[in-house]
């Protein structure tokens, strides 16, 4: 089987957008949570959320460098932060200035909502104006595929160009199918991950309609709080992560720079709830097994595990106890990134898959912050609180769930 690289990647994230800066503020322990501003959030059970900072300033989000304006007139913001983040890909990857076959240069960009608040906007327009009102640009803006779609004519890349949608497993499950393309001699290359954009007053009131969301509203950094007894629902979260993989021979041909491979992934589904998790989290433990099998490795050989933790009642719980069972006995430790970023819905697989490949690059693993008073099943299990710590990580593996009992776990190695 072809063994598949990761050559470049980019991030627009609430903790920074590029990968460095917010590799920096995880690593500090830092929230990206705040209070909204974008839209009037007085009337809702949740005011807070992780939206990117919109500025000039290095680690600010500013598409403005990377589309024209004109162009963002046609791009739901989902779209956009897409588009940023493979423009960071693709120029860490030197593919900006790749001049090979890019028919085998293929994109595999998903969402889990994609443009919601392009659609409320026009249908309020609809019934507010009339159908004379909608623009042109409404179903092209909106709909999922168009990210894949824009970076595909933004670099010339004419290989597979396809869109994956699983709810908050979306990233992680456009990243193993990217590997598959390769896998399987469709690319050389694949730009692949997920975005999403879905803060905005539809979905914020969706959302905490369903009792999902946290309402500490006075406290916006410490509201995000995985396997914390104090815990009330997730925060939700905005922005993009995209990785360019690659197959190994062709990578080292061209010399290219190398974060690690992406040595196995594993998928399943729980058969359980439309929303649930399984209480005892067996379909994600078989997507983690999965992904062993894939990689032919032992739980023994993971060092670091970044759980799918959204700081919700009953999937903190599942997913811990199918990692302790899976990974009795052996010294992987487990954190969650979304205690600092929130949750990215279908973005959130991809940017944790990056901070897997950082945690190994720099032998150093993230911390769960908020973990003040961690709930009895925790036991002596290390879920890293509150401080980074220095780590030689080998294997890392990434966990993303999603609503209708869908799961994806990756496995990212060091290349030796």
């Amino acid at each position: 089987m072809k063994k598949v690289v990761i050559t470049g990647m980019g991030i627009v994230s609430p903790v920074g957008t590029g990968l460095e800066y917010a590799w920096k503020n995880i690593l500090a322990g830092k929230s990206g949570i705040r209070k909204i501003d974008e839209f009037d959030a007085s009337d809702l059970a949740c005011q807070i959320a992780g939206v990117p900072v919109r500025g000039t300033e290095p680690g600010e989000y500013n598409p403005d460098a990377v589309v024209e304006l004109r162009d963002q007139r046609k791009m739901d913001k989902c779209i956009l932060y897409g588009v940023v983040a493979a423009d960071e890909a693709v120029r860490d990857a030197g593919l900006d200035t790749y001049d090979g076959d890019k028919e085998r240069i293929g994109v595999s960009i998903g969402s889990g909502i994609g443009g919601l608040n392009t659609i409320y906007e026009n249908c309020v327009e609809l019934s507010d104006n009339g159908p004379r009102h909608i623009s042109p640009f409404f179903i092209p803006k909106c709909i999922i595929n168009m990210t894949a779609g824009h970076v595909s004519i933004k670099y010339g890349f004419k290989g597979p160009n396809v869109s994956l949608v699983t709810a908050c497993a979306t990233g992680a499950h456009s990243i193993g199918e990217g590997v598959r393309l390769i896998q399987h001699g469709d690319a050389d290359i694949m730009v692949c991950g997920g975005c999403e954009g879905a803060v905005g007053k539809i979905g914020v009131a969706g959302f905490a309609a369903m009792k999902a969301l946290s309402t500490r509203n006075d406290e916006p950094t410490k509201a995000s709080r995985p396997w914390d007894k104090g815990r009330d629902g997730f925060i939700m979260a905005e922005g993009a992560g995209v990785l360019v993989l690659e197959e190994y021979e062709h990578a080292k041909a061209r010399g290219a720079k190398i974060y690690g491979e992406i040595a196995g992934y594993g998928l399943s589904g729980d058969a359980h709830h439309i929303t649930a998790p399984a209480p005892d989290g067996e379909g994600g433990k078989r997507a983690m097994i999965a992904a062993l099998n894939d990689a032919g490795l032992k739980p023994s050989d993971v060092d670091y595990i970044n759980a799918h933790g959204t700081s919700t009642g009953l999937g903190d719980l599942g997913e811990l106890a199918a990692v302790k069972d899976l990974f009795a006995g052996t010294n992987a430790c487990m954190s969650s990134t979304k205690s600092m970023t929130g949750h990215l819905l279908g973005a959130a697989g991809a940017v944790e898959a990056i901070f897997c490949t950082l945690a190994i690059r720099d032998g150093i693993v993230p911390a769960t912050i908020n973990l003040d008073d961690p709930v009895d099943e925790v036991g002596d299990f290390d879920l890293v609180p509150h401080k980074a710590k220095k780590r030689d990580v080998k294997v890392a593996l990434s966990n993303s769930f999603g609503f209708g009992g869908t799961n994806a776990s990756l496995l990212i190695k060091k290349v030796d």
